[in-house]
């Protein structure tokens, strides 16, 4: 019979120091399993949020007062809304993604911030003859509706943040 070199399973008996070695991964492993685990085990849907209490009586009577400080949040809802500029020069030094403030100007001088901190979800191309230029901004519904009644009744400029 011919004689054998031993064999061996690779990292069964070196795990435990392989993983002394690499402790970040250790540690990143041991909290994901964590996480699932209390996702997994806590009560109620995943259709409710976790982390505040839905309102204050939903909540039982020892922790009433207690959420009663939390302040219900709602969520705004934006919604996209397309802007002539006056000015198209300006509008083409605009990229997606820049914050800009929206200036109404009228005719007696008077000029005023219809909306601030925007964000430009789209400029469209900006042909030379134009007198003015569209911009699509991404706003609350409450600032669209007062971008379109300002625009009708003066001439809009915009302001990088």
């Amino acid at each position: 019979m011919p004689h054998f070199a031993p064999v061996r399973v690779r990292g069964g008996r070196y795990q435990l120091r392989r993983l002394a070695r690499h402790r970040r991964r250790a540690v990143a492993a041991g909290l994901a399993v964590t996480a699932a685990a209390l996702i997994a085990a806590s009560p109620g849907g995943a259709e409710r949020a976790r982390g505040h209490p839905a309102s204050a009586a939903a909540s039982s009577s020892a922790s009433a007062s207690a959420s009663a400080h939390v302040r219900e949040r709602r969520a705004v809802e934006m919604v996209t809304a397309p802007v002539r500029i006056a000015d198209a020069a300006t509008v083409r030094l605009l990229r997606r993604g820049d914050r800009v403030d929206v200036v109404a100007a009228d005719t007696g001088g008077e000029a005023e911030v219809v909306a601030a901190g925007v964000r430009v979800t789209e400029v469209p191309r900006v042909d030379a003859d134009e007198t003015g230029a569209l911009v699509v901004l991404s706003v609350p519904r409450t600032t669209a509706t007062r971008l379109a009644g300002a625009s009708a009744t003066s001439r809009l400029a915009v302001t990088l943040c």
